[in-house]
């Protein structure tokens, strides 16, 4: 019985993980990995954190510029108007056992929601509307699985104030608004990642827009795309303390262990996200920024020692855990509210893909035989 197989692609080079392959064009986000740099509709990251609202990215990456004072009060407006939740999606958060993962009860408000609610062709409204539930779907299941009543929203409170109160009844404290408002800002878009090629894969189909999204959130909860930032939180507490930081780290590396919240896929130097995450945290937990900045200068000389030449760098999750753990929120709320903030992006990009679109159909390479001898279910 022969076993032939073809063991170079037939006609093009193939590679693992598409790398450095273009899948799109896009007027939305730059990711420029050597320099360090990203960019949203021609803004740099560091002015948008430090200088807007998630509320004026967000009219940035649906209308492609940053609102004006009335521009921006309408579309705040559109924002809280969108902030209910249907009795049956509330039911569905209801029914889902205590121990679901907080992503999947996301995925699965969402999807529900859509069923009930969404038609017809991709808009910017339809991405308004799912955005500005986002936060209600996640703070209502957090609150059931803690035996808990869900909130109602505070139509004078912005997105991410809105949010904490939600999952805790409090009106938060300032620099825990700035801080998370920074976070969403800093994570709303970031090129053609896996979750938003997802999303842009399930559109180009025709699809739906809460079909691309839910696609998306699947895409997200990977341990490898954006189910990480909490294992650097595992990784803080179990250090502990200052004095504790350098044997753990070696001891670590020693055996083999990744420091959680080092190096990117794309960036070879530092992520600038995290550059302004590291202020945002030092802001919002002065006590905690401390024992986080040690592990990281400890960890990049390390790093730099033992794996010379990989050019491995703080990335984005790091102080994300570091961020986030500060202004109030558990290991498994980190994920989904990478999403909360994301879904902007994802809906950019399907907006812009339903556009100009065309079906996204790449190729596959066959390695498997191609002439094996068929043999009867009797004769097998």
């Amino acid at each position: 019985m022969s076993t032939t197989t073809s063991e170079t692609p037939s006609h093009k080079e193939s590679k693992g993980g598409l790398e450095g392959i273009v899948a799109a064009t896009t007027a939305l986000s730059k990711v420029e990995g050597t320099a360090g740099r990203l960019i949203y509709c021609g803004y740099t990251i560091h002015d948008l954190a430090r200088k807007t609202s998630f509320e004026e990215v967000m009219h940035l990456l649906w209308f492609g510029h940053l609102p004006n004072h009335k521009e921006l009060s309408d579309f705040k407006l559109a924002l809280v108007a969108e902030r209910t939740m249907p009795p049956m999606v509330m039911q569905v958060l209801r029914d889902l056992p205590a121990s679901t993962e907080p992503m999947d009860a996301l995925r699965t408000a969402v999807s529900a929601w859509g069923a009930i609610s969404i038609k017809g062709h991709p808009s910017i409204e339809q991405a308004l509307a799912v955005t500005a539930r986002f936060p209600l779907f996640l703070a209502a299941f957090h609150r059931l699985r803690r035996g808990q009543e869900p909130l109602e929203s505070r139509s004078e409170l912005d997105h991410a104030a809105n949010y904490l109160y939600l999952l805790t009844g409090q009106v938060p404290k300032d620099e825990y608004i700035k801080g998370l408002n920074a976070y969403l800002v800093l994570l709303a878009d970031h090129g053609m990642n896996a979750s938003t090629f997802t999303a842009r894969v399930v559109a180009s189909t025709e699809a739906d827009i809460v079909s691309a999204i839910v696609a998306a959130i699947g895409a997200l909860k990977g341990p490898l795309h954006g189910g990480a930032p909490s294992k650097v939180l595992d990784m803080l507490n179990a250090i502990g303390m200052v004095d504790n930081a350098d044997s753990w780290l070696h001891n670590a590396l020693a055996h083999g262990e990744r420091l959680m919240g080092f190096g990117h896929r794309v960036y070879k130097t530092e992520d600038p996200r995290a550059e302004e995450l590291r202020e945002m945290s030092r802001l919002a937990d002065p006590q905690g920024f401390v024992l986080a900045r040690h592990v990281e200068e400890l960890a990049l000389a390390l790093l730099e020692e033992q794996k010379p030449g990989r050019r491995l760098y703080t990335n984005v999750e790091f102080y994300s855990a570091v961020l986030l753990a500060a202004v109030g929120l558990i290991g498994d709320l980190f994920t989904p509210t990478f999403a909360m903030s994301r879904v902007v992006g994802w809906t950019a990009h399907i907006l812009e893909q339903v556009h100009h679109n065309r079906l996204i159909r790449p190729e596959a390479d066959y390695i498997g035989p191609t002439d094996l001898h068929f043999l009867p279910l009797s004769e097998r």
